[in-house]
């Protein structure tokens, strides 16, 4: 289809996408609801824009790549230059559309003045999936500042939906009105961010979770982003996402090629958790996506710290396994001089002073229990104190005549040096064959300041792709190893990094209050599965606030669940409690872990939002498991009846109280319905609902629903 403009039409599970390309750069004409047969002409007409008085005589096209040469008001796609401020504003000219397949394009355009060729892949499945490829077609050098994706958003979409936060404070959805002028998120950290996470809904004015239509956006890429939300002056509105750059970080020489972290947008016109079930989808389809029961582990860092000690540490696996773990990870404080956290990172090798007779012995107690053995490194940080650094400084990411920037006493290693990632990669291959080691939990502690490479550029860019090929290469040297992404907790989830991982630790704070809302925001773009998500001590070691085992483990439950807690100061109530939480787990971890995760709009309480509800339901929709859970006082006496949309409306579905170790109960009267249990068709559960007894601030009703088999309906 060489010079050809074609509209191209794709049709995924649930979304069009109408592409036309008849510009340089393609435009999205339509991404959202399905449309029905096209008739290319007819629509090109029905969607074009007027040329308003006091603007220019043309309409620049809101492409995937906008360009200012072609008179586009916002941010262009593609900002940079060569030698001298040249060809700095490009316009591109159709070349060629290609068909990869009924569900995925490739369309070429080029600008022989400027020297340079634009080529964009558009794919559609449960997502929709565009980037973008330049090449340097010229002579001389291209100095690339910026190339971003960009994508419609319709004139209905008046509303957003982001996400910031912090450490220990993850994932907090912000809304905000979108109407006019520009949102604009740049993260600088050297990760994907736990304050300014690279994903976006934008919906139609007071969208909930099962209402109103919403188009969702996350830039998959694993460090510096910037992501635009925008409305135009004309009033058009677009969503643009790309890796953010430093000066100078990226120069493509002649014939040299730079893609685009890749953008995924979903749609849903039903509300926000089937918009989530896209990336879910998405996740679950991906070849590195576990396919295995997720073992529920112990981790050892809030139970010993860095006090590594060979009969304290078998006493814990021993306690483990007693109460049903699966898996045993070794948490930091075992390599080197590590014994705390000022020394010892760059020297992967067994500590003498910690384990002086290896690993192995824990290692095969831990087999020996019936479990697998985890262990935690954290590859592309060096302390300055340690032998690595005292050999090689110069492997430092840093800039030479500056003094560096250190946090937690540590600073970033360059991988991009060829020599540094050698060294690592050795050190971490030699680990994983020598030792029976089933999962890597992998850190990365700080944000990247200063971060130049050998050359004195910048080199968070290089580094990332480091890590990519450092990731790529040990899994293929141990494809059974599963490796966790934690990052000071969720300072790197995005989809590229989920390409080469398991598991994602949501946040350092394990604290059950604050869980609810992390995990609820994470939800939004992660499943349960992939989800680090751990029952901690009683008072919580970040927040010190304290929780029943309960509440703690009704906010562990819908994750991949673990236990983060000194096993070995538990009496035997407590041990016979956990380990009947962990076999609660494990009975539903069929559901929690291939279901369809659902969220239910806050409970309505007056002007106080005093607690949530979510879920999962079974894909065929014949059983689910919902929490209502209970975040602090309402105003109310009596709280809100909790109504469950999306189950199959004539289907009858008996609905019973999953009883909580030592769940505590307030005065006044139990509902009849939670000790007898009650059945109702599904469109009785969304329509009346379910009237909630009273709770106790930071508590939760466990329900489970399962459903009569499918003969057995009543007519509508």
């Amino acid at each position: 289809m060489k010079g050809e403009a074609v509209v191209i039409h794709l049709r995924g599970p649930r979304t069009d996408v109408v592409i036309d390309t008849a510009f340089g750069a393609p435009v999205v004409a339509h991404w959202g609801a399905p449309v029905g047969e096209i008739d290319p002409h007819a629509l090109r007409r029905a969607l074009a824009r007027p040329v308003a008085g006091g603007g220019l005589d043309v309409v620049a096209p809101l492409s995937v790549v906008p360009e200012h040469g072609s008179g586009f008001a916002g941010r262009p796609g593609l900002l940079g230059h060569r030698q001298g401020g040249r060809a700095w504003a490009p316009r591109f000219v159709p070349a060629e559309v290609r068909r990869l397949g009924p569900s995925a394009v490739e369309v070429i355009a080029v600008d022989p003045h400027a020297g340079l060729q634009l080529a964009t892949t558009i794919e559609l499945d449960e997502l929709l999936a565009v980037s973008v490829q330049l090449t340097n077609t010229g002579a001389n050098r291209y100095l690339l500042q910026q190339l971003a994706p960009t994508l419609p958003l319709p004139s209905q979409a008046r509303e957003l939906l982001h996400f910031n936060g912090r450490w220990t404070r993850e994932f907090q959805p912000v809304r905000r009105p979108f109407t006019s002028g520009a949102f604009v998120v740049e993260n600088r950290s050297g990760r994907s961010s736990q304050d300014q996470v690279p994903v976006l809904f934008a919906g139609t004015p007071g969208f909930g979770e099962w209402s109103g239509e919403v188009w969702g956006v996350h830039l998959a890429w694993s460090a510096n982003h910037q992501l635009l939300a925008e409305v135009l002056p004309d009033g058009r509105a677009l969503v643009q996402a790309g890796e953010l750059l430093h000066p100078g970080e990226l120069v493509l020489q002649p014939g040299e090629r730079y893609t685009t972290p890749t953008l995924y947008g979903t749609y849903s016109d039903s509300g926000l958790t089937p918009a989530s079930w896209g990336f879910h989808r998405h996740l679950r389809a991906l070849p590195a996506h576990p396919t295995s029961e997720r073992p529920v582990l112990v981790n050892t860092w809030e139970a010993v710290y860095f006090h590594h000690d060979l009969a304290v540490l078998t006493a814990l696996a021993t306690a483990a396994a007693e109460v049903g773990a699966e898996r045993f990870v070794l948490d930091d404080g075992w390599f080197g001089s590590r014994r705390d956290d000022r020394s010892g990172l760059g020297d992967w090798e067994v500590s003498p002073q910690a384990h002086p007779q290896g690993l192995q012995p824990l290692i095969s107690a831990v087999r020996a229990l019936g479990m697998e053995f985890g262990i935690w490194v954290e590859p592309e940080m060096v302390n300055p104190d340690s032998d690595l650094y005292r050999a090689h400084p110069e492997w430092a990411l840093v800039e030479t005549g500056y003094e560096p920037v250190l946090s937690r006493h540590q600073l970033v290693l360059d991988l991009a040096n060829p020599e540094a990632y050698a060294h690592i990669r050795d050190r971490l291959h030699a680990l994983l064959r020598n030792h029976d080691i089933a999962f890597v939990k992998w850190d990365m502690n700080r944000n990247h300041v200063h971060a130049s490479g050998a050359d004195g550029a910048a080199g968070s860019h290089a580094q990332t792709l480091a890590l990519y090929r450092l990731l790529d290469e040990l899994r293929g040297l141990h494809p059974d190893v599963e490796i966790e992404s934690c990052s000071s907790g969720g300072g790197r989830v995005d989809f590229e990094i989920l390409r080469r991982t398991q598991r994602v630790w949501a946040s350092d704070c394990i604290d059950a209050l604050e869980r609810q809302s992390i995990q609820r925001g994470l939800s939004m773009f992660l499943p349960p599965e992939l989800m680090g998500s751990h029952i901690g001590a009683p008072t919580a070691h970040t927040t010190g606030r304290t929780h029943s085992l309960a509440f703690r483990a009704v906010s562990a439950l819908f994750g991949h669940m673990g236990i983060e807690w000194n096993l070995l100061g538990l009496n035997d109530q407590e041990r016979a409690e956990l380990a009947a939480v962990v076999a609660l787990h494990r009975r539903f971890r069929p559901l929690l872990h291939t279901g369809d995760t659902v969220r239910f709009d806050p409970l309505p309480d007056g002007d106080v939002v005093s607690g949530h509800a979510h879920g999962v339901y079974a894909a065929d929709r014949s059983e689910a498991l919902v929490a209502a859970v209970q975040l602090r006082t309402g105003s109310s006496l009596t709280p809100p009846v909790l109504r469950l949309p999306g189950l199959e409306p004539d289907r009858l579905y008996t609905v019973r109280e999953v009883p909580l170790p030592r769940q505590a109960r307030p005065m006044g009267r139990r509902q009849p319905w939670l000790t007898d249990g009650i059945t109702l068709t599904g469109r009785q559960l969304a329509v009346h609902g379910l009237q909630l007894p009273a709770m106790n601030p930071e508590s939760a009703l466990l329900l489970h629903l399962v459903a009569e088999p499918a003969d057995a309906q009543v007519s509508s």
